[in-house]
């Protein structure tokens, strides 16, 4: 494959493997490697992005769309949940730089329903509540030790009112969502716990009362139009719908019915922690402005000061991991998983190195000190850890 022979979205520059330090037998492993998991069933189709020195030298999309649709295409749009996450941190870093408020500021500062939080502790199998130690601020909500947490991630008591809180009720809007979960006890004591969670939901909201816009109208303006990511929102018009990306109606490993979040039409909750749909040529437009530190052909969204400080690790070593979300050898930014070790994770990787992923399969990094960027975007929620490993594996492994 020559990618010079494809068209790439707007600007973004090609290279050949061998100009970028990539074996071409090793990415043809990559696409028959993929190959194969799409002929047998594993997932309807994968679409996949590696540049390195900012040139994209690997492109490829096989596969369907959808099963039984079209072909899977650069352009093909997909859900990409949490990949939200690092475009909403973007979003609050930019209003920080602009002098608006500062990450020390306290949630409660611009949602007073926050103030003086209280905490779930289980004693005996009942949940007592206690006053938070401290408030929680703009940053914890950026690393993610609000205390905040996720239904889906755990069982304890607190988890179980999440599940059983309206916080996605029909009509519900951002500022709705908010107030519900201000009303919910915290996991843990902010600033002590890494707890994947609706904190993005919650920076979302604060960027609407900020900047007095809708979050999907702040993005669009902001961030996804100066980018050229014309195809990147919280939903795809109709126009658009031929080229979604769907699962397999039922889970190809356990068989169970698989369900992903309605895309079709706009969303009165325009989730800031998993709510938009993107294709390969968007996001990658992101993750390259990224990549050249917060700049991409002449637009600059962030300085880049301002993003050094965002993928360096904020947790150190006294906050608890929470989770197994963030693997061993990580720590974590503002809205990205930061690789502190080359060691200790189950795949390949570099100090440095800054990432994350959706729920649906979809992932990327940038590891600056290899040049590198990557990205693969899949509809396939049961085997998002499988795809993941054995995405980073395969491109490791075509580095020369």
């Amino acid at each position: 494959m020559n990618v010079r022979q494809k068209k790439l979205h707007l600007s973004l520059s090609a290279a050949t493997p061998e100009e970028a330090g990539l074996s071409p037998e090793r990415l043809a492993r990559i696409s028959a490697v993929m190959r194969q998991e799409v002929e047998t069933s594993h997932v309807p189709g994968v679409s996949m992005l590696i540049s390195r020195g900012g040139k994209v030298a690997y492109c490829e999309n096989i596969g369907l769309a959808r099963p039984g649709g079209p072909p899977m295409r650069a352009d093909t749009i997909c859900r990409i949940y949490s990949m939200t996450k690092p475009i909403v941190s973007v979003a609050i870093m930019m209003l920080v730089e602009e002098g608006r408020f500062f990450i020390t500021d306290p949630l409660a500062k611009f949602i007073p329903e926050f103030a003086n939080p209280k905490v779930g502790i289980e004693k005996s199998g009942k949940l007592e509540l206690v006053p938070a130690q401290r408030e929680i601020t703009i940053q914890d909500l950026l690393r993610h030790t609000s205390g905040l947490t996720y239904a889906f991630t755990g069982s304890s008591l607190v988890q179980q009112l999440y599940a059983e809180a309206p916080l996605r009720a029909p009509g519900i809007d951002n500022a709705g969502h908010v107030a519900a979960l201000a009303k919910l006890p915290l996991l843990n004591q902010p600033g002590t716990h890494w707890d994947y969670s609706h904190s993005t939901d919650v920076l979302g909201r604060i960027v609407e009362i900020v900047s007095g816009e809708t979050l999907g109208t702040f993005l669009a303006t902001r961030i996804l139009g100066p980018l050229g990511m014309r195809d990147t929102g919280f939903f795809a018009p109709p126009q658009n719908h031929e080229r979604l990306a769907e699962p397999f109606v039922t889970d190809p490993d356990t068989g169970a019915a698989v369900t992903l979040i309605e895309t079709r039409s706009a969303p009165s909750f325009e989730s800031g922690g998993g709510g938009l749909v993107s294709t390969v040529d968007d996001y990658a437009r992101f993750i390259h402005m990224l990549y050249h530190g917060g700049t991409l052909d002449g637009v600059r969204i962030l300085g880049r000061k301002t993003l050094a400080f965002m993928t360096s690790d904020h947790l150190g070593r006294d906050v608890v991991i929470g989770s197994d979300l963030l693997p061993p050898g990580h720590g974590f930014g503002l809205g990205f998983a930061v690789r502190l070790e080359n060691g200790m994770a189950g795949t390949p990787g570099t100090v440095g190195e800054f990432f994350w992923g959706g729920i649906a399969g979809t992932a990327f990094w940038i590891a600056p000190a290899e040049e590198l960027v990557a990205l693969m975007l899949i509809q396939a929620p049961g085997q998002r850890v499988y795809f993941r490993q054995l995405f980073r594996n395969l491109v490791h492994a075509a580095l020369v």
